[in-house]
């Protein structure tokens, strides 16, 4: 068991005086955590205060935005801009970089952020999340462009999530394992509760959309078919479906139980490249699945490999325990050689 009295930012302290971190690094994931916290608050009070429901604005990805969406939105602008580490902001819900107000210093690091995974759940009441990625530039842009400050996820320090499900977690890795932090509401800081999460590999649960089965690829669909067959099929063994239609709540499974969670490319979504996005949703994902000892792919590239100056490019996502990943793997290397 983790030291349970050791909260977040002391965690972050003993990190970089072991590692000889960046002390502005620190800095980021204290903001980070603090804005988390904040949208924590504003969950709570749903329909109490107003929040919930859809606003009449659609996002840069053509989506209707919940109230939440863009106060989650702002609530990571605001709590983060001041910082005086960031060289600029990249949001999901926002058409632009967002450049560092002139009235704060700047600094080196990126904060590239879905402030609100799966809010389609909010309404009834189903858990959501945050998504983050931070990526540090050589030295501080003269301009913010999606050119000047856009990375491929190999290159990201740091990466993690907020789940405000029962209980508000944190889940963050800073390059050296993945860590689990949990919101105590009587001090108001994260505690550390799970310590070097670690993927399992005899998990039998996978997470996909099985609606949109009549346009999967052929790789996927015989996957997902021997998932199905059980202990009678070619795998030997039961598998349990499971989908929650949020990302966080989805990986955060994967990573306390092993498994994997598919979202692929199909006939439906391939003109756009898939469904999730490359930067606010795979890279950061990836990045803590690869950290647990799992792997990430789009079933034909690494997703940490991927090069794009597209802000807002969607790939397929299929991540999760190393053996199940690689099956996915194979699936796809057998049908793309035939």
């Amino acid at each position: 068991m983790p030291d349970q009295s050791l909260t977040l930012i002391q965690f972050l302290l003993e990190e970089r005086r072991r590692l000889d971190a960046d002390r502005d690094l620190t800095t980021l994931l204290h903001s980070v955590a603090t804005a988390c916290k904040a949208v924590s608050s504003s969950l709570k009070s749903g329909a109490l205060a107003d929040v919930l429901g859809n606003l009449d604005t659609e996002n840069v990805q053509g989506e209707t935005q919940k109230k939440l969406d863009v106060i989650a939105n702002d609530i990571f602008l605001r709590r983060c801009e001041f910082s005086g580490v960031l060289a600029a902001m990249v949001s999901e819900e926002m058409d632009e970089v967002y450049p560092i107000p002139t009235q704060f210093p700047k600094g080196r690091y990126v904060l590239l952020f879905d402030p609100l995974d799966g809010s389609s759940n909010i309404d009834v009441n189903v858990s959501v999340g945050s998504i983050f990625s931070i990526i540090r530039l050589d030295e501080t842009p003269e301009e913010e462009s999606y050119d000047a400050v856009l990375r491929p996820g190999y290159e990201q320090v740091a990466a993690g999530y907020a789940l405000y499900g029962p209980s508000t977690m944190l889940v963050l890795s800073t390059g050296e394992g993945v860590n689990a932090f949990t919101l105590d509401g009587n001090i108001g800081e994260f505690r550390l509760t799970q310590r070097n999460l670690r993927i399992r590999e005899d998990g039998s649960e996978f997470a996909i959309n099985a609606s949109r089965a009549r346009w999967w690829e052929p790789p996927v669909k015989r996957y997902i078919d021997e998932c199905i067959a059980g202990e009678s099929g070619p795998r030997g063994r039961d598998f349990n479906m499971r989908w929650i239609a949020s990302m966080v709540a989805e990986v955060h499974r994967v990573l306390l139980r092993g498994g994997v969670f598919i979202y692929p490319k199909d006939s439906k979504n391939a003109e756009l490249g898939g469904k999730l996005r490359l930067f606010y949703e795979a890279n950061p994902m990836a990045f803590l699945i690869e950290q647990a000892g799992g792997m990430a792919t789009t079933g034909r590239q690494r997703i940490l490999d991927i090069k794009s100056n597209s802000p807002h490019e969607r790939v397929p996502v299929m991540l999760g325990a190393r053996s199940e990943i690689q099956r996915l793997i194979d699936y796809h290397s057998e049908f793309d050689t035939v």
